[in-house]
């Protein structure tokens, strides 16, 4: 697999990300649905961050666990959208420099000493940089949905948009 390959798709995403930081009600960014639960400022700032940090692990060759599920409280709705434009931008640029060697080595996450994943780059990339992306982009709309947030067109009609009427 080609880590190139994956820009039209990031590209593609990027428009309904940006859709949904943008409907971000400021004044609740410390709501939580579960005590368990990431605030919303957490989660959007998560969603957010996702592209260029996978993007810097993959680069980087290998991480800790424990930053993999660090997520800062994040209360001001500029900052999450001036830290997605970071991240896209990143994210955008580590593909860009990609090549057939690039492609051929793994990155490794490590809990302590112990070795706990060892994937080949394109695979961190699909896995955590895609797919876990949408993950937490699908978790972001259930926030927003139960705050009564009006959800903008994902990939097609949602309850409150319709792109083709």
């Amino acid at each position: 697999m080609n880590s190139k390959n994956l820009i039209p798709e990031l590209e593609f995403e990027r428009t309904s990300t940006q859709k949904l930081l943008t409907r971000l009600p400021e004044d609740q960014l410390g709501w939580k649905p579960h005590p368990k639960a990431m605030t919303l400022g957490q989660l959007a700032l998560h969603v957010a961050t996702i592209p260029g940090r996978i993007a810097d692990f993959a680069q980087q060759g290998c991480t800790e666990a424990e930053v993999l599920i660090e997520h800062p409280l994040c209360e001001d709705k500029q900052e999450i959208a001036d830290r997605f434009e970071q991240s896209f931008q990143n994210a955008i640029r580590v593909l860009n420099a990609t090549d057939d060697d690039w492609d051929a080595q793994h990155w490794r996450c490590f809990l302590g000493e112990k070795e706990i994943i060892d994937w080949p780059r394109p695979v961190l990339l699909r896995f955590l940089m895609l797919n876990h992306w949408y993950h937490h982009r699908g978790e972001l709309v259930t926030y927003l949905r139960t705050l009564g947030v009006l959800i903008p067109s994902i990939y097609g009609p949602s309850a409150d948009e319709n792109p083709f009427a």
